[in-house]
């Protein structure tokens, strides 16, 4: 028979819950087992057990992790400031992890967890499911094939809601970045950022503590730029209250010969422009469709939910404890996604570009005069 992997699950209802249906996601995947869940509410732990199946259930995960021998911790609160507690125990009990992003609220805290993880030589997924998308693989295999020339920039912006500046960069310019690294192979090398509030630059006075437990934070609008592999260049910007309808949530990547548009999600919309000049209505190209099965093909697939992108991500991370291999979004990766985050605020502080991996750990903010 086939390993199945027990599964530990760790909520927390009412500060960040289960994340986007982290945990109802595991029943979808053969190989594991929903072992325990644990949650402090004793409502929603009640219900967490009912939906997922769980045998046993914990007030607290720390006696999850002592008396139940598992695999693979779900680490499922969208509150960062619980994930680095988490992710340590979870390492110390010596079990892989799938988490919801963001990953830490600073590098010191990412270094620390990644330390841990690799002294158990251990996995970790995250849920920037945009990673695992077969739609991804299609338009990496365009530009590899050359349709839109040479790469010349990649950009982004987030939804622009009333989290729109310096939360919106945290809790979905995250997807951004991840897809910019995906997309031109590497890590950025450095960052030039500005950051204001109400068109004025973010000062000590305007720093605040965030939403969702992201620590510090600050600003309204904020302005990136970073150097990304191969001289192409990377924009990021979000500005509170500027949304467009239909979002302009997505990557625009730019070539010598044309122009893609991929949104940020797992089966989702992408769309080709062979068009050197950039503009359709001046060339009149016309733009065509990009699906898992390749240019203007219909999307054979079916499974374009969030619960299909986690299904997909925590078959990624078995597989790549089976193979001894990274997963598609690993540590790592996530630990330089948010040190793109982080550039942006010391890039400000310091009123010039930084390099990245970045020198100062903590949150920037925290060190404005």
């Amino acid at each position: 028979m086939a390993k199945k992997y027990r599964v530990g699950i760790i909520g927390h209802t009412g500060r960040g819950d289960y994340g986007h249906a982290v945990d109802a996601a595991f029943r979808k995947v053969e190989a594991v087992q929903v072992a325990a869940v644990a949650d402090p509410h004793d409502a929603g732990r009640a219900k967490a057990q009912e939906r997922t199946g769980a045998k046993a259930a914990y007030a607290a995960y720390k006696d999850m992790l002592a008396k139940e021998k598992l695999d693979i911790v779900a680490v499922c609160p969208r509150w960062v400031d619980q994930h680095h507690d988490m992710l340590i125990a979870a390492a110390e009990a010596g079990c892989h992890v799938y988490m919801e992003k963001p990953f830490c609220r600073t590098l010191k805290e990412c270094d620390a967890v990644v330390e841990a993880l690799d002294k158990r030589h251990l996995k970790l997924g995250i849920a920037h499911i945009s990673q695992y998308s077969p739609v991804l693989d299609t338009v990496k295999k365009v530009i590899a094939d050359g349709v839109i020339g040479e790469l010349l920039e990649v950009r982004g912006r987030g939804k622009e809601d009333q989290r729109g500046g310096g939360e919106d960069l945290w809790v979905l310019g995250s997807h951004i970045f991840g897809l910019m690294r995906t997309i031109t192979g590497g890590n950025a090398t450095s960052c030039y950022a500005t950051v204001t509030e109400q068109g004025r630059p973010v000062t000590k006075a305007d720093v605040k503590e965030g939403a969702e437990g992201l620590g510090p934070l600050a600003g309204d609008h904020v302005q990136a730029s970073y150097a990304l592999p191969k001289g192409v260049t990377g924009y990021f910007a979000s500005r509170r209250g500027m949304a467009g309808k239909p979002t302009r949530f997505a990557v625009q990547v730019f070539g010598s010969k044309g122009v893609i548009e991929l949104e940020s999600g797992y089966l989702v919309r992408a769309d080709l422009l062979r068009d050197g000049s950039w503009s359709p209505g001046r060339s009149g190209a016309k733009w065509e469709k990009i699906t898992s099965a390749g240019i203007d093909k219909p999307e054979p697939r079916t499974d374009g939910t969030y619960e299909g992108g986690h299904v997909a991500a925590i078959t990624d991370l078995i597989e790549a404890v089976e193979k001894e291999r990274e997963t598609k979004c690993s540590a790592r990766d996530a630990t330089a996604i948010v040190g793109m985050i982080a550039a942006v605020f010391e890039s400000h502080r310091l009123g010039k570009p930084v390099d990245l991996p970045l020198k100062t750990r903590v949150n920037p903010l925290t060190l404005l005069p």
